[in-house]
């Protein structure tokens, strides 16, 4: 029908031009295909060379975007009909969870009680949706646009919502860390680097390009099978492939559902499913998304080198929360001297960042102090003075090994704001989340780490698990436990002995001439061992000296 109109179009030209031409024109417009030979001798006509460059040849395989650039008229007479509708670019979707539904590639078409026990808890907490939704408010269009560009369905943006609902600061038992929660091993398998100053698990961008190149990788050692390559990101691909050899044997199905897998992957993947099928269909499940703009949230800056967290904020008109929340891979006060060196900004403060660091001096950027080794000194104490480790002083100082001498001069990088601002750096994390009680009747207690400890022994002395334990102190379990390091444990109250109510309070005793800690026991009827978990330098003592103080737990009995 196109050709046909162009046809009619260039005979309207034609005839308007010249009236001694009508045959050719009669003959052009009831068969383009036919009349090319017609059109050539008309172009080529000694007295119809000034309608050359008005009525141009064509071509009867022409696409449409070659008739479209051929002439200005002609786009005309196209826009006027539906090949605009060709030439038209789709408009962007204004929600971002429009734009995860359109780059679906799972079939959700799946009825297995497994996923019918998910959907029902999903459905049921909305607030819990929207809470995630929130949180990943800051990462969703980078991760979006990244799977996108390596061609992965967009359903694994929804996965770190599986795995640590979106908490860049998440940690698992497992040692697990990060939004995409990668344990040490592959993470640095991955290239993402953990030390001191940085755990590249938690870098947002570091943290996702790892998740697809795995993900990818996965996804090509099980031929294409997603479901098969997600139950691997879970729980490894050797568990995997040997519950496939597994029901290869017995001629069972492979598919993932018929699978015989750790009880956490047989729930893991119907989870994201789930997730999927209400993000794709919210209204089926009475719920209403949180609309999240499709629009980058954030900028990447190159710093050029290190700079303080306090400074990058305060250049940013930004609270210091929202740096670390855009940049949770830096655990301490400020970016790691070895790199990445990038910190992520809004985008509508991005600018005027990147002006107020072209300002600062390199020397600037970093707080410094120029300490002075004395008698007693050594490289830990200093380190812990100063809130930094031996590594660090090390390497600024170059210093080969673990001796100073008193009267040498150390450079030491500290924080320019008040530890405490950085609420988000790794200490400050730490510390809030051992000051949060289990519940208001438990008792908190300080342990120092003792050389020959384990999780297992401080949480069996105090009638604990490990598994909490190591919660309680933002732990995993295969974590290692350094002399000297701080836990906190939680107690219960001791029962009474009568139904009366008892309380527990805190009384510091002064140890006199002629104590032992036996004897005190005895008389504040508590064990030796209760005083020494709760007084570790007292405890590591042979003898106790008069004057010692320790801190005992007494058991009150109300009304008495």
């Amino acid at each position: 029908m196109t050709y046909k109109l162009l046809w009619v179009c260039l005979t309207s030209l034609l005839l308007t031009a010249c009236q001694t031409v009508s045959k050719v024109e009669t003959s052009a417009a009831s068969d383009p295909l036919e009349s090319t030979e017609e059109a050539q001798v008309v172009e080529a006509s000694p007295e119809h060379i000034g309608m050359i460059d008005t009525v141009p040849t064509v071509d009867a395989e022409a696409t449409v975007e070659e008739l479209a650039a051929a002439d200005d008229d002609i786009v005309e007479v196209e826009e006027a009909d539906d090949l605009a509708i060709v030439a038209s670019k789709p408009k962007e979707p204004e929600d971002i969870w429009d734009r995860v539904r359109a780059g679906y590639q799972f079939n959700l078409d799946i009825d297995r009680p497994r996923l019918s026990s998910q959907l029902r808890w999903y459905s049921s907490h909305p607030r819990y949706l929207d809470r995630v939704s929130k949180r990943g408010e800051r990462y969703l269009y980078y991760i979006v646009d990244e799977l996108e560009k390596a061609g992965i369905p967009t359903e694994i943006a929804l996965l770190p919502i599986v795995e640590s609902g979106f908490d860049p600061f998440g940690y698992s038992h497992g040692r697990a860390s990060g939004p995409w929660q990668f344990i040490p091993s592959t993470g640095q398998m991955y290239g993402l680097d953990q030390t001191w100053w940085y755990d590249g698990r938690r870098d947002i961008i570091g943290s996702t390009q790892a998740a697809i190149a795995y993900l990818t990788r996965l996804h090509k050692m099980f031929d294409g099978n997603w479901l098969h390559a997600l139950a691997s990101y879970n729980s490894g691909e050797g568990t995997v492939m040997r519950a496939i050899r597994k029901n290869k044997r017995a001629g069972k199905p492979t598919d993932f559902w018929s699978l015989d897998l750790p009880r956490e992957t047989r729930a893991y993947v119907p989870k994201l499913i789930a997730l999927a099928k209400i993000i794709k269909h919210p209204e089926k499940y009475n719920y209403n998304t949180y609309f999240i703009p499709n629009k980058p949230y954030f900028d990447v800056v190159n710093i050029g080198g290190q700079l303080d967290l306090a400074q990058a904020a305060q250049m940013a008109n930004i609270s210091i929360d929202e740096v670390y929340l855009l940049n949770p891979g830096f655990n301490q006060w400020a970016t790691s001297p070895d790199g990445p060196h990038r910190l992520l900004i809004p985008v509508s403060k991005a600018k005027n960042f990147r002006t107020k660091l072209a300002e600062i001096p390199n020397k600037e950027r970093v707080t410094w102090v120029r300490y002075t080794v004395k008698a007693g000194d050594n490289l830990l104490l200093v380190a812990k003075q100063h809130n930094t480790t031996v590594n660090v002083l090390q390497n600024v100082n170059k210093i080969s090994s673990s001796l100073i001498r008193v009267g040498q001069e150390l450079m030491i990088p500290v924080a320019g704001n008040n530890i405490e601002s950085y609420t988000l750096s790794s200490h400050q994390r730490l510390l809030a989340k051992q000051s949060r009680a289990p519940n208001r009747n438990k008792i908190k207690i300080k342990y120092t780490v003792n050389s020959g400890d384990s999780l297992w022994l401080i949480a069996n002395k105090y009638g604990t698990t490990s598994k909490t334990l190591a919660r309680w102190n933002g732990m995993g379990l295969g974590d290692p436990l350094m002399p000297g390091k701080k836990l906190v444990v939680w107690l219960e109250p001791k029962k009474s002995q009568t139904t009366q109510r008892s309380v527990m309070k805190k009384v510091v005793y002064t140890i006199r001439s002629g104590d032992s800690l036996a004897k005190v026991a005895n008389k504040f009827k508590v064990s030796v061992n209760d005083i020494r978990g709760w007084n570790p330098k007292v405890g590591s003592k042979k003898y106790v000296q008069p004057g010692d103080r320790v801190t005992l737990m007494i058991n009150v009995v109300a009304g008495n």
